[in-house]
């Protein structure tokens, strides 16, 4: 089954320190934290604090506390709802994730259900799913089938990244000043 720590880490790559970038649509954000879309997280506490002190941002980096609720954070929010433990396959895992954490959970399992969905063999092989972006028993059910039936993931990772790609696509032709983190976001798909 694939392993929290695992998809923590690589993600934990993308999500850099404290940024607060008038262009990010996000707006201030810590490790990836959004305080536009989270404002009540705990470790906003924690930052403002730490904004008088004379090592700031850095000093963050050393708050075991922070590091905690950050990393508590990200499962709760992004891994638990999409039942990460359940899923045989890592690659799979660490993608939904990864893609939950920055276009929103939502998001990362309407595109799972869609590419799940293009891949059944016109029904052959299971029913396809509501594109609902809720990931209930039927959506793990069908990912289960879905993953037994096939020799590896690729096709899946492959619809799932399409998508992703073409997201940040249109939101970077609908928005030029977006156009400035291509090249991060195409990192991710």
């Amino acid at each position: 089954m694939a392993n929290f720590t695992e998809a923590y880490r690589l993600t934990s790559a993308h999500e850099g320190g404290y940024v607060n970038d008038r262009v990010d649509r996000g707006g201030e954000t810590y490790r990836g934290i959004s305080r536009i879309h989270h404002p009540n997280w705990q470790g906003w506490r924690v930052i403002d604090a730490a904004k008088s002190e004379a090592n700031f941002p850095g000093s963050l980096k050393s708050d075991r506390s922070l590091q905690a609720s950050v990393k508590k954070f990200y499962r709760q929010r992004y891994w638990d709802p999409f039942r990460g433990d359940d899923i045989p396959d890592q690659e799979v895992a660490n993608e939904l994730y990864d893609t939950g954490v920055n276009m929103g959970l939502r998001r990362a399992v309407r595109f799972l259900q869609h590419g799940l969905n293009l891949l059944n063999r016109d029904e052959k092989d299971y029913r396809d799913l509501v594109v609902d972006g809720w990931f209930g028993e039927r959506t793990l059910a069908t990912l289960l089938t879905h993953l037994e039936q096939e020799e590896n993931a690729d096709p899946l990772l492959k619809l799932l990244n399409i998508q992703q790609g073409a997201r940040y696509a249109a939101i970077m032709e609908a928005d030029s000043s977006q156009e400035r983190f291509a090249r991060g976001w195409l990192k991710r798909a």
